[in-house]
């Protein structure tokens, strides 16, 4: 790890790296303005002529047959009767690449959001954890953590959670953010922090921000479960450019919802992202599992991403929408990603793999297999920029309506099982506030995708179905 004095000229030249390529599109940020956090720089965007360009043909009319809504958040304050998770509990900490049980050692959340079923809580079993701790809006910072004594923030929280072995339990409600974890939980024991009702547990903004980040972990085995990091209302301060950023190894974020994050920041390369995985402090496998992320960064803006990685992991079951630049980013040191069954859309670019700006490393982006994604309505599709390896995959995806190119490739790939057509989602909408992005049952997604490196469930918690295919996309019919 490079020492802190130098990270003011870390800054300068990261945006240097940036201004140097203003002759081309450029798409920098990712990075954090905490002294101790080193800035990212995104992918210079181009049109290589070294590239495979797959523009659709298919005009299929897309089919708004029926009005779902999107879930909204529970808002009952706490109790704890609800754990809300079940799952293997044997944590490996690896990064998984599982087409049946789930091997990664997070625990599940069982619950389907649906129209009809807006709030989400579900009854299963919690994490067999050695040391448990409780959070809860009615608590008090001065209490014991415990059950029947809960904390009453997040950061009061941070300072207990300090051992392998630990579960933090948060009760629905509203919590301040710009906290910073740092405990390391180990293979056989991680440390979990779940919110105990699916995105019961909204982290919004202080009232008086000192950081630019609603979640810094360092931890390495760290999972982070079932929040709503809601940048809608800034207060005084530091606004927010970045929602859950690790630099930790072998994390878990999932089931959260990231939304509503630098709408109204200044457009600079200092970037930003609503999660953010980095190699900077050697950082490796770290697994972003069945996120919500939608409207991230200033409208037409470049440098602020939806999922941004620079190390190894997956990319799994995510649903991005409304990112002012790229739904999903790879770059800096980024190698040996999984990205299956996410859906991207209505953003400036769908998905690049790259590296490039390398901390460690100048091997690029290798190794990377893109599958069972649905990239559409975005201006650009999915794009390989920087330097990328000749063993990178794209298999079954469905990369439709982004008018610049749908695929641009380098190093002579070629993209194999892509599906140009509409997914007809059932409510598809770039402006409205409850997109739904289910397929209808004519969606050409349907059994359209493979097994390999397929999550064992849909964003919904739905089984994936072997008998009657895999589905592309973020939802199993």
């Amino acid at each position: 790890m490079k020492k802190l004095v130098t990270f003011a000229s870390d800054i300068r030249v990261n945006a240097l790296l940036c201004a140097s390529v203003t002759v081309l599109l450029t798409a920098c940020g990712g990075g954090m303005t905490d002294a101790g956090q080193q800035a990212q720089t995104a992918a210079a965007v181009t049109s290589s002529t070294d590239t495979t360009v797959a523009n659709s043909a298919a005009t299929t009319p897309n089919a708004a047959d029926a009005a779902g809504a999107q879930a909204t958040e529970a808002a009952a304050a706490g109790s704890f009767e609800l754990s809300g998770y079940d799952g293997s509990l044997a944590s490996t900490g690896a990064a998984s690449t599982e087409a049946a049980a789930p091997a990664d050692g997070a625990p599940r959340l069982l619950a389907s959001i649906s129209a009809s079923s807006p709030t989400v809580s579900a009854a299963t079993t919690t994490p067999a954890t050695t040391y448990n701790y409780y959070v809860s809006p009615t608590g008090s910072d001065t209490a014991a953590g415990t059950k029947a004594a809960p904390f009453k923030t997040l950061a009061r929280a941070a300072k207990a959670a300090t051992k392998a072995g630990t579960t933090v339990w948060v009760a629905p409600g509203t919590y301040a953010g710009g906290i910073k974890t740092t405990a390391n939980g180990t293979a056989a024991a991680r440390i979990y922090w779940v919110s105990t009702t699916k995105w019961g547990a909204k982290v919004v903004p202080p009232s008086s921000s000192s950081n630019n980040n609603a979640w810094d972990n360092r931890g390495n085995y760290v999972s982070i479960i079932g929040f709503d990091v809601d940048g809608t209302n800034s207060g005084s301060g530091t606004k927010w450019t970045h929602g859950i950023y690790t630099g930790g190894s072998y994390g878990m974020i999932q089931d959260n919802h990231i939304h509503h994050l630098a709408r109204s920041v200044a457009c600079t390369s200092a970037g930003g992202s609503a999660i953010g995985v980095d190699s900077y402090y050697h950082g490796v496998k770290t697994d972003i599992v069945s996120n919500v992320v939608n409207d991230i960064g200033p409208a037409g803006c470049t440098y602020v991403q939806g999922i941004y990685v620079s190390t190894s992991g997956t990319i799994k079951n995510n649903l991005v929408y409304r990112v002012g630049a790229v739904g999903i980013h790879l770059w800096h040191d980024a190698t040996d990603v999984v990205i299956t069954n996410n859906t991207v859309t209505s953003s400036n670019f769908g998905m690049v793999v790259g590296g490039g700006d390398f901390y460690y490393t100048t091997a690029g982006a290798n190794n990377v297999y893109v599958a069972n994604n649905i990239i559409y309505d975005n201006k650009y599709g999915i794009s390989e920029q920087g330097k990328t390896g000749t063993a990178n995959k794209y298999v079954n995806n469905l990369v439709f309506q982004n008018p610049t190119y749908d695929i641009s490739l380098r190093n002579g790939l070629k993209a194999t099982g892509t599906v140009s057509s509409n997914p007809l989602f059932k409510a598809y909408s770039r402006t409205a506030a409850t997109p739904d992005y289910h397929l209808t049952t004519s969606s050409p997604a349907i059994g359209r995708g493979t097994a390999t490196n397929a999550y064992a469930t849909d964003l919904d918690g739905k089984p994936r179905n072997a008998s009657t295919g895999y589905d592309i996309g973020a939802y199993q019919h």
